[in-house]
């Protein structure tokens, strides 16, 4: 396997479902490996305080010899806006080098090919952590039409346990016609597995943190091949 057939993630220490979720749809020809930081809930820190251990992260993860590395926790890399999300690539980048990329970015990425301007954006988060989303979208050039967070806290089982079935239900509660599009947020959630069924329903792309951030790898990485489950991103056409 050469070094342009793998993936780096640095993803929180409590998260559960990306690595799965990685290798479940991830082409075979691609290597997945992660380091994990204690980075959300009670080990949340200013990004100010948290680069060093990015650094530190990216450079042990560079002895796997990625073609991309991820700071990949949706919210954090959103935080401080499109200037801090240019800070973490940074100290990717410099400590690693490896070319690198945040969660934001990649759906920064995705929601721009799949033309959605104006979205909808779900998540388990709390409302703070929702507002720090809508600001970096706004940002970033896309108007957040309606927010709903499920209010919940720490990122780890909370999070995990919320079904397929639910998040289902919680994207066509709040449905929107004039959407473009709707956007699921958050690395430790089982999101993934409602896209196409959601796409077939709504009549809408939809794009989630994991499904975005794979796609933006195997861009960069010209890897790129339809995948079955990960909806219009991976079959555009």
């Amino acid at each position: 396997m050469s070094t342009q057939n793998r993936i780096g993630l640095i993803i929180p220490s409590s998260n559960r479902l990306t690595e799965p979720q990685f290798q479940r749809y991830a082409p075979p020809d691609i290597g997945v490996h992660v380091m994990r930081l204690r980075m959300t809930g009670r080990w949340h820190k200013p990004l100010k305080e948290l680069k060093e251990d990015i650094g530190e992260a990216a450079a042990v993860l560079a002895d796997t010899k990625p073609g991309i590395i991820v700071f990949h926790c949706t919210a954090t890399s959103m935080e401080e806006g499109l200037a801090g999300e240019a800070e973490i690539v940074d100290a990717v980048q410099t400590s690693s080098g490896c070319q690198a990329i945040t969660t934001g970015e990649a759906i920064n990425q995705a929601l721009n090919r799949l033309g959605i301007r104006k979205l909808i954006l779900i998540s388990p988060y709390v409302k703070e952590t929702n507002q720090h989303e809508v600001r970096y979208l706004r940002e970033a050039g896309f108007q957040v039409l309606q927010d709903f967070g499920l209010g919940l806290s720490g990122g780890g089982d909370e999070y995990i346990n919320i079904s397929p079935q639910r998040w289902r239900e919680i994207v066509l509660e709040n449905a929107r016609s004039e959407a473009d599009g709707y956007l699921l947020s958050c690395t430790n959630t089982t999101m993934i597995e409602v896209i196409d069924d959601l796409e077939r329903r709504l009549g809408k792309p939809v794009v989630t943190s994991n499904q975005a951030t794979l796609w933006a790898c195997l861009e960069k990485l010209r890897a790129l091949k339809p995948i079955p489950g990960l909806g219009r991103l991976f079959h555009p056409n």
